[in-house]
This record gives structure tokens, sequence and C-alpha cells, in this order.
């Protein structure tokens, strides 16, 4: 039995981030069918190892410690593994940066699937799409990163940097006109994503997430209308 116990979909979307600070950090962990990870959200909530409306939820099975919300998750998971920069102000920026994360794939899936995306609102959307990319670039440039080397906030290679690349490179090989956009708009952070997603950890986790899940992203409706409009030629 592994450590930690994973409970989200069987796709990438919001539980990949927490999938990639894991591998990065050569932990084991296991995960769950649909059915099972559906049965323990809607659990009571007396029940439940912490009070969650939605997954991902980590329980690490050492200390019988669990926690939901995909940000408070990989914040924690930096801390216990040393994934974090030493300064306060340093958690602070990598705490903003993966909520900055959590709100693009909220935006690319409509908040869930609200609505479905069509050609008029991917158009209207792609220059906020752009300036999200400029916010993760010139945070980037402000600490030395450039398109051949450095990490987002200096240092070394921490969540900030992991919950970056995964972002990027996972919405990027579903969707590849995203993946474009970011090299003309971003070239500091396409490179950090290339250099990442190279690691043997995270080209580990991407090999097996598309044995497992496919070019699957966030699943439903909402993603076919992503697949139908941003893939669209």
């Amino acid at each position: 039995m592994s450590d930690y116990a994973l409970y989200y979909w069987q796709m990438p979307f919001r539980g990949q981030f927490i999938r990639a600070i894991l591998a990065w950090a050569g932990q084991r962990w296991d995960e769950f069918d649909d059915g099972i990870v559906g049965k323990t959200m809607e659990a009571n909530v007396g029940k439940q190892a912490i009070p969650f409306k939605g997954p991902p939820m980590l329980v690490d099975r050492r200390s019988d410690f669990a926690l939901a919300q995909m940000p408070a998750i990989a914040y924690w998971l930096g801390e216990k593994h040393g994934l974090l920069p030493a300064s306060v102000d340093g958690k602070a920026l990598t705490l903003k940066v993966v909520n900055d994360a959590n709100d693009i794939i909220d935006e690319l899936s409509q908040d869930g699937g609200k609505q479905m995306w069509t050609p008029r609102r991917w158009k209207a959307f792609r220059p906020r799409l752009k300036r999200w990319m400029a916010i993760f670039e010139e945070t980037g440039l402000r600490h030395g990163l450039t398109a051949d080397a450095g990490h987002l906030l200096g240092g070394k290679a921490g969540v900030a940097d992991i919950v970056t690349a995964t972002l990027w490179s996972t919405a990027g090989e579903r969707f590849p006109a995203i993946g474009e956009m970011l090299d003309d708009e971003a070239p500091a952070i396409a490179g950090l994503t290339g250099r990442l997603v190279s690691e043997p950890a995270l080209a580990n986790l991407a090999r097996v997430s598309w044995e497992q899940f496919g070019d699957s992203y966030c699943g439903g409706e909402i993603e076919k209308s992503m697949k139908r409009v941003i893939n669209a030629r």
C-alpha cells in the first residue's frame, strides 16, 4: 500500500497538479475509479476523511491526515517535501502561482461547463488567455527565467515550476493551439515547461497518464466543445 491515497476523477485536469508534485517528490500513491471517488465525495460529511465538496482529496496514510482543495494540497505537499522557497515571500508567491493556474483551468472549462465553447467565444477569450500567459512570463522574467534556463521564482525547481509546467503541458498537448500560443506569447514559460516535462518524473507521469486517460482533459460536454472549437483549423 502506498503512503498516499488520491481521490480524483480518472482524467488530468485539477488532479494532474497533485499527481505531478507527488511524482516529482518521488512519492507513491493509490487512485480509485470514478465510482469510488463519487461515493467518497457524496458521503455524509461526518464520515469523510476531511469535510469536502469536490476532489481532489488527498490522504496521508502515515499520519491519517487528509486535505482537499487543489491549492491547499499543493502547498502542503510542497512544505512537506521541500519544494517551497525558504522565504515567506517566496511561499506566498508560490501559492499565488498555484491559484492562478487553478483560475486558468476554470476559465478554460467555462467554470465547469456552465456554457459551451463556440468559435465566437473562443475568439473573444484568446486575448484573455494571452494575458494569462504574459502574467506567467513576467513572473518568471522578474526572477531570472529565460527560455533556456532558470526557474519561475528563481532558486531550485519547486511547486511553482511543477504546477506551471503541468498547466501548460497538459493543455498544450491536448489543444495544440494553446501550445502554439504559449510558444509565441511566453517563450520563457514554454522553455521552462519543456525542460521540466523532460525530467524523468514528469515524463513518466505524462506517459502513464496518456495510457490511463488517453487525450481526455476535463471530461463531459465542455471537453467536447473545447476539442471541437480550440482544435479546429
